[in-house]
């Protein structure tokens, strides 16, 4: 009697005062599930490492790690099997010409993307800023944690994986040109953007939801990337066997409408 007593003031106290960490995070408990949600960003600065010493004695204690995809395979995701007509064939003239000015500005021959589809367009630009604001993807959050947790011999469980992330991007109407219509437009809110998560990591995280985020994809792609994933991996997460979990997903995916966190207490 004296322990169940105990036990719920435990479970009363947790939901009165939830743990506050230094890094974007958060505990859910899911009948005999934990898992501590951790906000990652996939390329990171130098000084994002090592990870913070309560990140690596979660997953000490964790019974598994749990990532949108293993990062450390090696092979690449991408493959040119499919040959597109030229960009000048495939986009108007404005979108042609901005997306000529973006490349001189990150000293890159449109040449390279000329035959790519949209959504790899998308990517490779999206990288290029990234790597331009002086992100890595050795320092990023989830490659990381995958790193510590293969040294520790942890259980590495993906919500999809590379192959599966790739046909979603393929399944994109009109080749993704949405999602490279999108990059092009928010630009630089997407620069800003990056550098808000980066200083969730490196100064402080948000203190309460939801956040107020700045758009940066159309509000198709923001259901097809953002929200139907979350419910998707909602229902993976709460089939999970009894254990303690480390997540590891973008951090988007924790903050502003329909995150993960919210669709899991709801």
């Amino acid at each position: 009697m004296r322990r169940s007593l105990w036990h719920s003031f435990q479970q009363m106290a947790a939901s009165l005062f939830p743990a506050r960490y230094t890094w974007p995070a958060m505990d859910i408990k899911l009948g005999g599930r934990r898992l501590h949600l951790a906000g990652s960003i996939h390329m990171g600065t130098r000084d994002m490492q090592p990870l913070p010493a309560g990140l690596l004695r979660q997953l000490s204690k964790a019974d598994a790690l749990i990532v949108e995809a293993d990062i450390t395979q090696g092979a690449s995701p991408f493959s040119n099997d499919d040959d597109y007509a030229p960009l000048a064939m495939r986009l108007d003239a404005e979108v042609l010409l901005r997306l000529d000015v973006l490349c001189d500005e990150l000293s890159l021959s449109m040449a390279v993307f000329d035959t790519l589809p949209f959504w790899q367009i998308a990517l490779m630009l999206q990288a290029q800023q990234a790597q331009r604001l002086g992100l890595r993807p050795q320092y990023g959050i989830d490659y990381q944690l995958l790193m510590a947790a293969k040294a520790a011999n942890k259980r590495i469980i993906e919500l999809e994986g590379p192959e599966t992330q790739i046909a979603l991007l393929k399944s994109l109407p009109q080749q993704g040109l949405s999602l490279l219509l999108d990059t092009l437009e928010h630009w630089h809110t997407n620069a800003r953007l990056l550098q808000t998560m980066i200083s969730w990591w490196l100064d402080a995280p948000p203190t309460q939801q939801p956040v107020a985020l700045p758009t940066t994809f159309s509000s198709d792609l923001n259901d097809t990337l953002m929200r139907n994933r979350n419910q998707h991996w909602r229902e993976l997460l709460q089939a999970l066997p009894k254990g303690r979990y480390v997540v590891a997903v973008g951090a988007l995916h924790l903050y502003g409408e329909d995150n993960l966190p919210g669709l899991l207490k709801s």
